[in-house]
């Protein structure tokens, strides 16, 4: 189904726009969006399925990785997910292009993260819901489970996807409404998702033990931005950002500095990057640490808001935690 009107398409790319200009993500801020680009292009319409049969693929639109990822597993050859931000693309300054637009009306049924990681995009999504199925997947996540952005205590973290626990729970949102739109393969996609929650139920139990295995006085991850809070309290080790729970709030010296202190007095010996968070922002804290006779290595790249290019082990939600754990292991034993 295409815009009844070129009128209406450039009203609705003009209000994405503009909301992703004044708040894409979290929290406002200044920094210069990023374009969101398509994760794979366009696919076919119909499949062979197990009998040699045409089948019919949904045309899916979805906005992270995360996502898309959680979608192609349950949905198997039955769907054709098209992701509209892309590895090293920050979500909380995402800024939508014509061609994004193009690709959520041409989508029969759209899946999001949702607790206002897309930002004014959610408005959007809100609005297409009347022509639609638009569904953010963390629906299903009970409200006593979700954690309060500090710097906005109407709002909940987002990032909920760091404790694998809770992103099970988004496992069943996908199946339902997937069911819902496609009956015929209904068992296929109750079996898929029993599958898939089995891998993230080991993913959970090897998170735990690997982190485990860190002395608790080193048990400390020290990232870019406020963003792995979940994964903290799920896996029993402390975290803290130089900026807040959105890439798009500022920071200054005081910030800096009060990270640098607590390194030093604590002799916490490893910091973390993220693909995609310019990595100055922790090179300033290295620095401050080195001025006050304390070494601090950059202790690898995580994956945060967006995972690896697709192809590789961290281009999927699996891979993309056990690189991160395995990071973080290494780096603090």
């Amino acid at each position: 189904m295409f815009f009844k009107s070129k009128r209406l398409m450039n009203t609705l790319f003009a209000t994405l726009m503009v909301g992703a200009g004044i708040l894409a993500g979290c929290g406002g801020g200044t920094a210069q969006p990023q374009t969101g680009t398509a994760g794979g292009g366009a696919s076919p319409a119909a499949v062979a399925d197990s009998s040699g049969e045409e089948s019919k693929q949904w045309k899916v639109t979805v906005t992270t990785g995360m996502v898309g990822d959680l979608v192609t597993n349950i949905g198997g050859n039955h769907v054709a997910v098209t992701q509209l931000m892309g590895p090293g693309v920050d979500p909380h300054l995402f800024k939508a292009s014509q061609g994004d637009i193009a690709r959520i009306d041409e989508a029969e049924i759209i899946f999001y993260s949702g607790l206002h990681l897309e930002g004014k995009m959610g408005e959007i999504f809100e609005k297409m819901s009347k022509q639609k199925p638009v569904i953010p997947v963390t629906s299903a996540i009970p409200e006593s489970d979700l954690m309060a952005d500090p710097a906005a205590p109407d709002q909940y973290d987002p990032h909920v996807w760091f404790d694998v626990s809770m992103w099970i729970k988004t496992i069943d949102v996908v199946r339902d409404e997937l069911s819902k739109l496609d009956p015929a393969n209904k068992a296929e996609y109750h079996a898929n998702a029993d599958a898939y929650r089995k891998k993230l139920e080991e993913l959970d139990q090897y998170a735990k033990e690997q982190i485990a295995t860190i002395p608790k006085d080193q048990r400390v991850l020290v990232t870019a931005h406020d963003a792995f809070s979940y994964f903290g309290r799920a896996y029993e080790i402390e975290v803290m950002g130089l900026q807040g729970i959105s890439t798009a709030s500022e920071y200054g010296l005081k910030d800096v500095q009060g990270l640098v202190d607590t390194l030093v007095s604590r002799g916490i010996k490893a910091v973390f990057i993220e693909s995609s968070v310019p990595k100055n922002s922790i090179e300033a804290v290295v620095e401050g640490a080195r001025a006050k006779d304390h070494t601090v290595e950059i202790g690898g790249e995580l994956f945060s808001d967006a995972m690896g290019e697709p192809g590789t082990e961290e281009g999927t939600y699996i891979g993309m935690v056990k690189h991160n754990v395995d990071t973080i292991v290494t780096s603090l034993q």
